[in-house]
């Protein structure tokens, strides 16, 4: 195992409260970089590697969202939590729906979000010992489409689209049993770590981007099986 500490990239424009989640974390032996806005954060994006990434949704130059939008440019395996006093149900399910891994609600116990950061750490680094391993298997014919998993690359007619980790991740479950059912639960818990209402919605949005790149090939289609999973459908 590595002893390289996590680094941790966290964006909170409240001086104190950036402080103490620096110092803190710190203690629990992450590397952290701490920036006050989206300028600022999308500078250290493109010049150094982060594990994940704590937004707050409210900052002085921008919002957290379209932040975590920006990220995905530069760093798409990025994962990124939101850490915001915004509780809405709509902020949320936003949230989730760009790709968030988690969602705290401030005001947070710092236990808590040490534990949070941790569990998430663990998951994702397995996932990505997971992603390293695909970069050996054959690609993948999906129709009129062929699917890279290793380069995250979904190629039609010398087209090649790029894809997020997550959507990627996501194709592979499906494709890895074509023409069958894949149950939620067997996508959500590996994935997004837990099988929930949010995280239901979260896989919901990432479908309907999958749909859309797949919608050139009538012979290709997704298909939902009402509260139980989807299909692949591959004729």
């Amino acid at each position: 195992m590595s002893d390289k500490p996590t680094h941790l990239l966290v964006i909170e424009d409240d001086p104190n409260l950036g402080y103490l989640l620096r110092e803190y974390l710190q203690m629990n032996d992450f590397k952290v970089t701490l920036v006050t806005n989206v300028a600022s954060a999308l500078e250290k994006v493109q010049e150094d590697y982060f594990d994940l990434a704590v937004l707050d949704v409210m900052l002085p130059d921008g919002n957290g969202f379209d932040l975590a939008k920006a990220i995905q440019t530069h760093q798409p395996s990025l994962p990124f939590l939101f850490l915001t006093a915004r509780s809405l149900k709509v902020d949320v399910l936003k949230g989730f729906a760009l790709g968030a891994v988690d969602y705290l609600k401030k005001p947070i116990d710092e236990e808590e979000l040490v534990v949070r950061i941790r569990s998430l750490v663990s998951r994702l680094g397995a996932n990505k010992s997971t992603a390293v391993n695909t970069k050996d298997v054959k690609l993948i014919r999906i129709g009129a489409y062929t699917f890279d998993p290793g380069l995250q690359e979904l190629r039609r007619d010398g087209q090649i689209h790029s894809l997020s980790k997550r959507e990627s991740d996501l194709l592979g479950f499906l494709a890895a049993k074509p023409n069958e059912l894949v149950f939620h639960k067997d996508i959500l818990v590996p994935l997004w770590g837990k099988n929930d209402y949010f995280n239901k919605k979260s896989l919901n949005v990432f479908i309907s981007r999958l749909r859309k790149y797949l919608q050139d090939d009538s012979t290709v289609q997704i298909d939902n099986v009402h509260n139980k999973g989807f299909v692949l459908r591959v004729e």
